[in-house]
């Protein structure tokens, strides 16, 4: 959640920042703000809404010249969405300025001391007791901001990442993370500072990201020295070569990053296993799980915690692994996993999965994980990521940027990363023949094409959303390998279009949910023909009978189903194992335009943050 931009250089900082701000929208917000610095003033313009509102404020109100800069887009935690509480935030002498995200967990009684200490607030925040803290610590020891902000960010509880300036040391901006990313691109005489390196990836293929615990002061014509900030030690930061480009973050045509994103889905997958499976061969070669191949062989169970749509990929390998592995296998949320107690063993292979590789519910999950002694996997999306380092070993998804908040080729490349793990280790194990092992690589090879045929449904999807955009509730229903797929399913529906849904397994509609079924009830119904059709074909039936409206996902040449629904889509033919990769494509299509057509902002839904840094 929020993004941090900052500028220290030889340019205009402005152009760069608001264009920052813009590549770090995907991330959620309510409001934005800038501050610059052009020689003489500190200059500072913030608002509720927007990065486009913000430059027509800026315009108005400030002079835009300077070459240091720090841009910020809040999500409100600490005080409702408005002018005031926007960041920067200013210490109450005006010569500090701040940018932050995350949570000060002990803000309220460190601000209850500063008051005591003659500070005035002016905000509900939380970082405007971070800002007003460090500069009594400057002032009260005369010390250089550096070493103010040490001093201050061990005295403070929570999650941060921040960027800090001092108009009385104009040459310089300091910058600390814990438990919130934050990546320093380094060019020649200039400096940049952003949640993510989309914001100057045109700039510099250089990047540092800063390990938790670690601070940076920056400055110009000097060179950059990371610290510890516990103790001062000085720390040689690993400088990153940058693979990202340009055209992967812009919308190349589309209307919306997510139908973008969507059609994206035959590439990353095929990147996704390129270099790893070789199906002529016979062979899955995985650097990670080859090197721990005997800690997965000797696990007791593997447990899978995730949030969200990663959760969602986790349902999908639980079905996967047992099958194909015989090892049981355990999903958890991981926001709630810690807070239960669990009972964690050294022999307990724990997997982590995240798109961002810095949800915060999953990395805490993972501590307490290593703490107990479990090996620790992590399946993540971005390289050099929090969990990809604080992992003992893991395999990246090859999707490149998500940008619309609502995942959807992180969810499709996350089961073929966990697909491929589980045909290795049965394998290994000897729990699936070689011939069904062969069958599974070749299919699982071709399914890009079968996801390129899936997406030939668009038109279709386009057209029952024009005769369902207007519902206020929607069923999804599923079974097996798809009981996790109508979970997604309602996902996407209710974060992009704001129609409460929801997903149950199809044998539990009897227990509950088919009270809500009437004639003005939408009921998406999962039903290929493999796995346990003749079951689902009676789900369908029971609903039928009383008078819903039935929208199935079929397997191409069904005759059984298509009798019985009210609209059908046709997709191709796969195994039972791999057909979530196939039954997500128009369920995403579907929720995408029945968005579009409600007006809803596809992209940025409200409410939401591509990644969720606090708990």
């Amino acid at each position: 959640m929020c993004g941090i931009v900052g500028y220290i250089g030889y340019r205009e900082a402005y152009p760069i920042v608001i264009k920052g701000l813009k590549r770090l929208e995907y991330r959620g917000y309510d409001s934005a703000g800038v501050m610059l610095y052009d020689g003489n003033a500190l200059k500072l313009s913030k608002t509720k809404g927007k990065v486009t509102d913000l430059e027509e404020r800026a315009s108005k109100e400030i002079s835009t010249n300077g070459t240091i800069g720090m841009g910020h887009t809040r999500w409100a935690t600490h005080g409702v969405p408005n002018d005031v509480n926007s960041h920067p935030h200013l210490s109450n002498s005006g010569d500090l300025a701040i940018i932050h995200n995350g949570i000060i967990e002990n803000y309220a009684p460190l601000k209850v001391e500063l008051i005591k200490r003659g500070y005035v607030f002016h905000s509900d925040t939380d970082t405007e007791v971070l800002v007003n803290l460090i500069e009594e610590v400057q002032k009260k020891e005369n010390l250089k901001l550096g070493k103010a902000v040490q001093i201050a960010l061990n005295q403070v509880v929570g999650a941060y990442a921040i960027a800090v300036f001092d108009k009385k040391n104009p040459d310089e901006i300091v910058v600390a993370r814990l438990g919130s990313p934050l990546a320093i691109g380094i060019g020649e005489g200039e400096y940049f500072i952003a949640s993510d390196a989309s914001p100057f990836i045109e700039y510099t293929s250089n990047a540092v990201y800063l390990e938790d615990g670690e601070m940076a002061i920056i400055r110009l014509h000097k060179q950059m020295k990371v610290r510890k900030i516990k103790d001062d030690s000085l720390v040689d930061p690993y400088i990153q070569e940058l693979q990202m480009n340009l055209e992967q973050i812009e919308k190349g045509g589309y209307e919306h990053f997510m139908l973008k994103e969507i059609y994206e889905q035959p590439n990353v997958i095929t990147d996704t296993y390129r270099g790893r499976l070789h199906a002529n061969e016979g062979i899955i070669q995985m650097s990670g799980v080859e090197d721990n191949i005997e800690k997965f062989l000797n696990a007791d169970r593997i447990i899978i915690v995730a949030c969200g749509t990663s959760w969602h990929a986790g349902l999908v390998a639980e079905y996967i692994f047992e099958e194909f592995t015989r090892i049981p296998v355990e999903v958890e949320y991981a926001s709630e996993f810690r807070y239960r107690n669990p009972i964690i063993g050294s022999r307990d292979v724990v997997i982590a999965i995240s798109q961002s590789g810095e949800t915060a519910d999953t990395m805490a999950a993972i501590k307490l994980a290593k703490e107990k002694g479990a090996f620790v996997y992590g399946v993540c999306n971005v390289v050099g990521s929090s969990i990809s380092r604080e992992t003992h070993a893991g395999s990246h998804t090859h999707a490149g940027p998500e940008i619309g908040v609502a995942s959807t080729k992180a969810f499709t490349t996350q089961i073929t990363v966990l697909t491929m793990i589980a045909l290795r280790l049965a394998k290994a194990k000897g729990t699936l023949s070689n011939t069904d092992f062969h069958r599974y690589l070749q299919e699982l090879e071709i399914i890009p094409e079968k996801v390129k045929e899936a997406l030939e449904t668009n038109d279709r999807a386009k057209e029952i959303a024009k005769v369902f955009k207007d519902s206020h509730n929607c069923l999804y229903l599923g079974r097996g390998y798809n009981f996790p797929v109508a979970l997604e399913g309602a996902l996407k529906l209710k974060e992009i279009s704001y129609i409460h849904a929801e997903g149950y397994p199809a044998a539990e509609m009897k227990h509950g949910p088919i009270a809500l079924i009437d004639a003005q009830m939408p009921v998406v119904v999962i039903a290929p023909k493999q796995g346990h059709y003749d079951k689902i074909v009676s789900n369908i039936q029971e609903i039928k009978s009383r008078s819903g409206i039935i929208i199935a996902v079929v397997t191409k040449g069904d005759t059984q189903v298509r009798e019985l629904a009210d609209y059908i889509i046709e997709i191709p033919e796969t195994s039972d194992v791999l057909s979530p990769l196939i039954t997500t494509i128009p369920l995403q299509l579907l929720s995408y335009h029945i968005a579009v057509m409600r007006g809803c902002n596809v992209d940025q839904p409200r409410n939401l943050a591509k990644s969720v840094t606090v708990e």
